[in-house]
């Protein structure tokens, strides 16, 4: 038996809309896997044997997405709840539907509950919570590995990932949030199969890497990357920055970089990957900046066309949109304006949008070693001593309210307007 108090309301409602309206209803997946073991789920998914266009007839908050994986998304403000049909093992019919190295490039297949869990990757996230009678349903032996602290992949492990080598990602991933060990079975083959993320869409890698770093436990998920060799197919030039790190800086700086994103994390602090991308790629903006240096550009120059550069050859593994790599170029843009100390430099920077990441990145570029202390204390005490200066920008970085629009009229029950 599993409480449904820690369920989501709406996603209870997606739950009791499906049944009641004769079709199969389970909450799937980490969801379940979350409850379990006593964690709070960030969202919750559900898997039904009704095809997508039946869900839609049902909710009308309801968007089809995907062409590999149609999928559809219950609306309810800003929760979304994705409810998935039950997929099956594809036939020689569907062979057309794989890459010839494995990678299922369109799964719409439908099947039966039990094909549902022989299609998931993980035992723990083969687990389905039955609306019916409230009951947890364990096809893959989920629940044992739960309570072993054990990350096994449902099938044969080459296989599974030549399907989709985004699920090296996620074994790391999980492992990294929940403490998990990867089975030996599932671990061997990562060492082997890192290259298939290079036929991965950089955008789907975007999101990934947004999972991967973002989720409260960036420190292990770098560790676990590096220890899988995965990173140098995420962050090719970083990677490499890394086995040329002699003095350990580099390493040291995105430790410090990930340690300081789990505590604002768990703090509830926003945090943004304009931030963690100005640190990893830190050192291979640098190294081509002295190259330019000696070339005859300017300290200021040379960041600006190294960071240009190395930016776009990243984007070439992973897409980093253009919103958030304006802001990185601009943290390394304001650090040579950080070494200028006097005249009305310094009280103009405190304005600057960017001032106070900038600010935190040399914080961190002197805790991982860099000779900058000085330069940070004095930077710290004159916030200090112009709280009004920083009290003004902050006033102006915050977006304009937006009027509030008349409440519509409610329309009779049972009207267009009845929500789902």
């Amino acid at each position: 038996m599993l409480s449904r108090a820690g369920i989501s309301e709406n996603a209870l409602k997606v739950l009791y809309r499906l049944k009641d309206a004769g079709y199969e209803a389970y909450l799937v997946g980490g969801g379940v896997r979350d409850l379990l073991l006593g964690r709070e789920p960030k969202d919750f998914d559900v898997a039904t044997d009704a095809h997508p266009e039946q869900i839609k007839e049902v909710f009308r908050n309801c968007r089809l997405i995907g062409r590999r994986f149609r999928l559809a998304h219950v609306h309810f403000g800003r929760e979304i709840i994705e409810v998935a049909t039950f997929r099956a093992q594809h036939t020689e019919a569907e062979d057309g539907e794989m890459t010839e190295e494995g990678r299922i490039i369109r799964d719409n297949v439908y099947g039966t509950v039990e094909d549902d869990a022989v299609r998931r990757d993980f035992t723990v996230n083969a687990l389905y919570y039955n609306i019916k009678d409230f009951s947890v349903v364990d096809y893959a032996g989920g629940v044992e590995d739960l309570e072993a602290g054990m990350l096994r992949l449902i099938g044969d492990p080459d296989v599974r990932y030549r399907e989709d080598a985004v699920r090296m990602l996620r074994a790391v991933r999980f492992a990294a949030k929940l403490g998990f060990r990867i089975h030996p079975d599932a671990e061997a083959p990562i060492f082997e199969l890192g290259h298939l993320l290079e036929d991965i869409a950089a955008a789907r890698l975007f999101e990934e890497v947004l999972k991967l770093f973002m989720g409260g436990s960036a420190v292990q998920t770098y560790e676990l990357l590096c220890h899988y060799d995965l990173l140098q197919y995420l962050f090719p030039q970083t990677a490499e920055a890394l086995d040329n790190d002699q003095n350990g800086f580099f390493h040291a700086l995105i430790l410090r970089a990930m340690e300081n994103t789990d505590i604002r994390i768990a703090a509830g602090k926003p945090v943004t990957p304009a931030f963690l991308y100005a640190v990893l790629m830190w050192m291979p903006m640098q190294r081509r900046a002295k190259e330019l240096r000696r070339e005859g550009m300017t300290e200021v120059q040379s960041i600006c066309e190294a960071g240009g550069e190395v930016l776009v050859e990243q984007s070439r593994h992973v897409v980093f949109p253009k919103r958030f790599s304006l802001q990185t170029r601009e943290i390394w843009q304001l650090q040579p304006r950080l070494k200028r100390t006097t005249g009305k430099g310094p009280l103009r920077l405190l304005e600057h949008p960017r001032f106070r990441a900038s600010y935190d990145f040399l914080l961190l570029r002197a805790e991982a070693g860099e000779p900058h202390q000085e330069l940070c204390d004095w930077w710290t005490e004159f916030q200090v001593e112009n709280p009004d200066v920083i009290a003004q920008a902050a006033s102006r970085a915050m977006p304009p309210k937006r009027a509030r629009r008349r409440p519509r009229k409610k329309p009779p029950a049972g009207g267009p307007g009845e929500s789902a």
